[in-house]
């Protein structure tokens, strides 16, 4: 099989020769660019074209740094990165795109992978539509065809590029006797029966940031928009094939229609805000609530196919980075879903680069938000270079100095110096781990604080829910990591991963009693409260 083109990445400052003014002016001031303070938050944004990303730096206070600054607290590049730019940058430093995260952006990586999930979990997976990757299972569909001709039956298939945006090279079809067997495209089984608007088939655009993958952090934008098709819909067939105006909700296809209709009102022409949508479906006695619900679950799913590719690729561009240390990556993805005529939801596709152009003022309007609520969740501080440094610096001298570290018992020791190193080696890593969940806890504090329009949605507080997405990410790891990373699936079973702060200080309690009976002393009296449960017990076991 011939191999995939890989991601499209950029390797610097590129020059940006697209229109990049903003079509919808705002009123707000641009600042101009200041000498660099002490104590200020920088800013690099050569990467982007896209006007509204510097505004909004601009209103968060941020100070835009010369295009070759790579030093800057927050970098922001409109198409993937290499995973070297990654590697490089300082834990104080962040950028707006994870490693790995093409395996579910591109089309022919996102089909295959939900493939395997489909498998192993077709009914937590069945959002998506039945899929084929040519060339590889060109076979598979010519015989899938031929068995809706022995039942007399026709459907309708979408094809798209495999690698493809915009709406570019997209056809619809009910015979598949000429497709090519050697072009890399994606043929899917066609939606035919859409929840319509005033006659139209439309689309939703839902802005999704996920802030870390270590553990993994998902917020959902409590907007978006509303894109609609430009001829009313007929359900295929052989005559309609071609009105890709009705068929396909894509905005780059449709503006080019002369019934595309901009209106800066949300609740009027092809572009609308998802705000303005759930307030129709109140109106409509549609439950909103489950509606919501629904594209949570279709989000949260999706990335959990995406989770182990992008811990391991994350993993291995920051190697010796502690689990649940601060994220360098985060990411706005841009998912696109398709209502049917039950409202049920349908992925169609995940943009990693989702357009912020503002035609409109709606685009203005949601993309702002986006944008400004996002870069209020990451916390970026002017503290946090001054302490990187601080803290690489400490580090530097516990190694030259070797403070802090454990000694290892000399080969002959007795039982009593090995339980004691033993013991000593436990409460690093539980002291460790309690550390990092303190801090957890703070960002959380933080998040809840500062969410603006998102909503957490993973890690779920419905704790059966939570459940129920652990699981499935049980099945993405172990499909993942069949037959490879085997150091990478025991710390993924780590009982530490799973436990509470009041959990940690109960085995470290532990660990303090078991030393002084090492040590001879008297154990002191604690109370029934520090009492060790015979659930904490079986932890320490496992430790």
């Amino acid at each position: 099989m011939p191999s995939l083109p890989q991601e499209r990445v950029i390797q610097g400052p590129t020059p940006l020769d697209l229109n990049t003014d903003l079509p919808y002016q705002s009123t707000m001031k641009r600042k101009v660019r200041k000498k660099k303070k002490k104590g200020t938050i920088t800013a690099n944004v050569a990467g982007t074209k896209f006007e509204i990303v510097r505004l909004v730096i601009d209103e968060m206070g941020f100070m835009k740094t010369p295009d070759e600054d790579e030093t800057s607290n927050l970098i922001w590049c409109d198409s993937a990165v290499q995973q070297e730019k990654i590697a490089e940058l300082q834990n104080y430093q962040r950028i707006n795109h994870f490693p790995g995260m093409g395996e579910i952006c591109r089309k022919d990586f996102l089909a295959r992978n939900m493939t395997k999930m489909i498998k192993s979990r077709p009914l937590d997976y069945a959002f998506v539509p039945r899929t084929w990757i040519f060339p590889a299972e060109y076979t598979q569909f010519q015989n899938y065809m031929k068995e809706l001709k022995k039942k007399r039956k026709q459907k309708t298939f979408i094809v798209k590029p495999a690698n493809g945006a915009m709406g570019h090279g997209i056809s619809l079809i009910r015979n598949g006797d000429k497709l090519p067997s050697q072009d890399h495209l994606i043929v899917q089984e066609y939606i035919e029966k859409p929840f319509l608007m005033e006659g139209y088939k439309f689309d939703l655009r839902i802005y999704i940031l996920v802030t870390s993958c270590d553990p993994l952090k998902i917020f959902l934008y409590h907007d978006g928009l509303v894109r609609m098709g430009t001829e009313k819909y007929i359900p295929p067939n052989e005559s309609n094939l071609t009105q890709l105006y009705m068929h396909l909700t894509n905005y780059s296809v449709n503006k080019h229609n002369e019934r595309f209709e901009r209106d800066e009102t949300e609740n009027k022409g092809s572009k609308r805000s998802i705000k303005w949508f759930t307030e129709f479906l109140q109106a409509n006695q549609h439950d909103v609530a489950k509606f919501w619900s629904d594209i949570s679950e279709l989000v949260v799913k999706t990335l959990i196919v995406a989770e182990p590719h992008v811990l391991h690729a994350y993993r291995m561009c920051r190697p010796g980075q502690p689990p649940g240390s601060e994220s360098v990556c985060f990411e706005v993805l841009g998912f696109d879903i398709l209502l049917d005529r039950k409202l049920k939801p349908w992925l169609l596709e995940i943009n990693r680069a989702p357009s912020f152009g503002t035609d409109q003022k709606i685009d203005y309007d949601v993309k702002k938000g986006v944008l400004l609520n996002a870069l209020k969740l990451l916390n970026i501080r002017t503290s946090d270079k001054r302490k990187n440094l601080a803290k690489q610096k400490a580090e530097a001298q516990r190694r030259l100095y070797g403070q802090n570290s454990i000694k290892r018992p000399l080969p002959g020791s007795s039982d009593w110096e090995q339980q004691r190193h033993q013991l000593e080696k436990r409460k690093e890593e539980l002291k460790e781990r309690l550390a990092q969940v303190r801090k957890q806890i703070s960002k959380e504090e933080h998040e809840n604080r500062h969410m603006g329009n998102y909503r957490r949605i993973y890690p779920p507080e419905d704790k059966t829910l939570l459940e129920k997405y652990e699981n499935l990410l049980a099945v993405a790891f172990q499909t993942f990591l069949s037959g490879r990373a085997a150091s990478f699936q025991r710390e993924l079973n780590n009982p530490l991963k799973r436990m509470k702060e009041e959990d940690i200080l109960d085995l470290l309690e532990q660990c303090e009693i078991d030393d002084e009976k090492l040590m001879g002393k008297t154990t002191k009296s604690r109370g029934p409260k520090t009492q060790i449960t015979h659930y904490v017990v079986k932890f320490l076991k496992k430790l």
